[in-house]
C-alpha cells in the first residue's frame, strides 16, 4: 500500500487543480439544472392546464378516426311502406355502385330482410312490425308497429333509447338506427373501397382474374381503345380517389421543394462569401447580409407563402417563392458560418504563389466548404419536400391543398391516409437518396 505525504499530497493538489479545487458550478451544476427542468416542467402543467386538458379530451375520437383511415361503411335505408313491404335504399354514390346486390343482406321468405354486421353474432333482422338485433350474444326485439319504437325486454348497455329512436352501438362493426318507418344501418369494411377502379368503371367489381384476362387477350370493351388503356384510364381518373390529380400535385411538391431549394442555394453561396468576415473584411457589409440572412429565415415559409399567394395567386409558383426566400436566408447563414471556420493556413499557401483570388478561392476554400454545402444543402432539400406540403395547404400548391380540402370535409379520412401514406414513402425515399448523394460526393462510405 503506498502511502502519500503531505508535501506530495500539496503538489498533486497544484498540478491538478480542477479536480481538487472544483468551483460551486462544476460541483453542482448538474443538479441545478435537474431542478430547474423539474421546475420548468411543473410550471408548464400548470400554464397549460394538463390535467383538465387531458381530463376533457375526447379521446374517443381518436379511435373513430382511425378507424375511417383504414375502414369505409355502407349505408343501407330500410324504408317499411303503408303496405308492409320493405323498400331498400343506398346513398348516392355509394362505394356499392347503382345496383347493389351484397351477398350480406338476405331476403327471407316471410318478407323480412337479414343484415349480417359481422358474421353470424351481429345481425339485424328487419320486418314490417318489429327490428330485431343479435349483438353481444344476446337477441334484442324492437317494436315498430306503435308510434315510437319499443324495446322489448330489458334495455342492453350498448342500446340507446330516445323518444322516436333506438340507437344499437355494435363497436367497430357498425350502429343500427331503428324508428318506427325505417332503419338505417352503418355497416363497416375494413380496406379502401374502389381504390383501383370507381363505380363507373367498365372493371367495377369484376374478379382480378377477369379484369386481367380482359386485359390481356380479351374483346375491347370500347371499340377505339385497348382494354389496357381503358383500364389505365379509368385508375387514373378514378372519381372517388383521384389518382391522377393526386399524384400530379405530388409531383408539384416535389419540384417546388427543388427549385426553391436549388435556388436559394444559388443566390446564398456568392452572398455567403460577403457575408463571412474572414473572406470580405468589410464590417459593415457582413453586418448587413448576415442581418438580411437573419431576416428573410425568421419570417416562417408558411408566412412568405401566404405573402405570396396574395401577390401572385395560389399555385405553385408562390410556394416556390417561399421556400427560397426561406432558404436564401437559412442556407446562406450556414454558408458563411462554415466559411468563416474554415483553415486560412491552406488558403493563405495558396495566397503565398501569388494566385488570384478566384484560384485562392477554388483551391483554397472550396475544398474545405464543400462537405459543409453539400450536406446541408441536401438536408435542406430533404426538409423542404415536408415543408412544401404545409405550405401547400394556405394555396401554395402541391399535395398539401389537397390533402386540406380532404381533412375539412371531415369524411375522407381514408383519402387523407392515402396521400399522408405518400407523403411519407417520398420522405424516407429522398431521405435514403439524399444521404446516398451526401456521402458519394464526400467520399464517404455508407453503412
Amino acid at each position: 500500500m503506498t502511502v502519500i505525504d503531505a508535501n506530495r499530497m500539496h503538489e498533486i493538489e497544484a498540478r491538478y487543480p480542477e479536480y481538487f479545487h472544483r468551483s460551486f458550478r462544476q460541483r453542482f451544476g448538474g443538479l441545478m439544472i435537474l431542478i430547474a427542468t423539474l421546475l420548468y416542467s411543473l410550471y408548464a402543467v400548470w400554464f397549460f392546464d394538463l390535467p383538465k386538458l387531458f381530463a376533457e379530451a375526447h379521446w374517443e375520437r381518436v379511435g373513430i378516426y382511425l378507424s375511417q383511415w383504414v375502414s369505409y361503411d355502407v349505408q343501407p335505408e330500410f324504408r317499411i311502406e303503408d303496405d308492409g313491404s320493405i323498400d331498400i335504399r343506398y346513398p348516392r354514390f355509394s362505394p356499392l355502385g347503382d345496383n347493389p346486390h351484397p351477398d350480406w343482406l338476405v331476403n327471407n321468405p316471410d318478407g323480412s330482410i337479414t343484415v349480417s354486421i359481422s358474421g353470424t353474432s351481429r345481425t339485424v333482422t328487419v320486418s314490417k312490425s318489429q327490428t330485431v338485433v343479435t349483438a353481444h350474444g344476446i337477441t334484442v326485439p324492437v317494436d315498430v308497429s306503435s308510434g315510437a319504437p319499443e324495446v322489448v325486454g330489458p334495455v342492453p348497455g350498448w342500446m340507446t333509447v330516445y323518444n322516436d329512436n333506438v340507437l344499437a352501438d355494435l363497436g367497430f362493426a357498425g350502429n343500427v338506427s331503428i324508428s318506427v318507418d325505417r332503419v338505417k344501418i352503418r355497416k363497416r369494411f375494413i380496406g379502401w373501397a374502389n381504390f383501383i377502379f370507381d363505380t363507373q368503371s367498365s372493371f367495377f367489381d369484376k374478379p382480378l382474374g377477369e379484369v386481367v384476362g380482359l386485359i390481356v387477350s380479351g374483346p375491347r370493351i370500347k371499340p377505339d381503345q385497348s382494354n389496357l388503356s381503358l383500364a389505365f384510364d379509368d385508375i387514373w381518373n378514378n372519381s372517388e380517389w383521384q389518382h391522377g390529380d393526386v399524384w400530379t400535385k405530388l409531383f408539384q411538391t416535389i419540384v417546388m421543394a427543388f427549385l426553391g431549394t436549388l435556388l436559394g442555394s444559388l443566390a446564398a453561396f456568392p452572398l455567403a462569401f460577403l457575408a463571412a468576415r474572414n473572406i470580405t473584411p468589410n464590417r459593415l457589409l457582413n453586418q448587413i447580409l448576415k442581418r438580411f440572412f437573419d431576416f428573410l429565415r425568421s419570417v416562417d415559409m408558411l408566412i412568405w407563402a401566404l405573402f405570396l399567394t396574395r401577390a401572385f395567386g395560389p399555385g405553385p409558383l408562390a410556394g416556390s417563392g417561399a421556400i427560397f426566400l426561406t432558404e436564401t436566408g437559412t442556407l446562406g447563414k450556414l454558408y458563411s458560418e462554415g466559411l468563416e471556420n474554415i483553415d486560412n493556413k491552406q488558403r493563405e499557401g495558396i495566397k503565398s504563389t501569388g494566385a488570384q483570388t478566384v484560384l485562392v478561392h477554388r483551391y483554397g476554400i472550396m475544398p474545405q466548404i464543400v462537405p459543409v454545402i453539400v450536406s446541408q444543402t441536401l438536408y435542406q432539400w430533404e426538409s423542404n419536400v415536408r415543408g412544401a406540403t404545409i405550405i401547400g395547404a394556405v394555396g401554395a400548391g402541391g399535395i398539401g391543398l389537397k390533402l386540406w380540402e380532404a381533412m375539412r370535409t371531415n369524411a375522407n379520412w381514408e383519402n387523407v391516409a392515402y396521400m399522408v401514406i405518400l407523403i411519407l414513402i417520398v420522405a424516407f425515399l429522398f431521405d435514403a437518396a439524399s444521404n446516398a448523394l451526401r456521402h458519394r460526393l464526400m467520399g464517404t462510405k455508407t453503412h
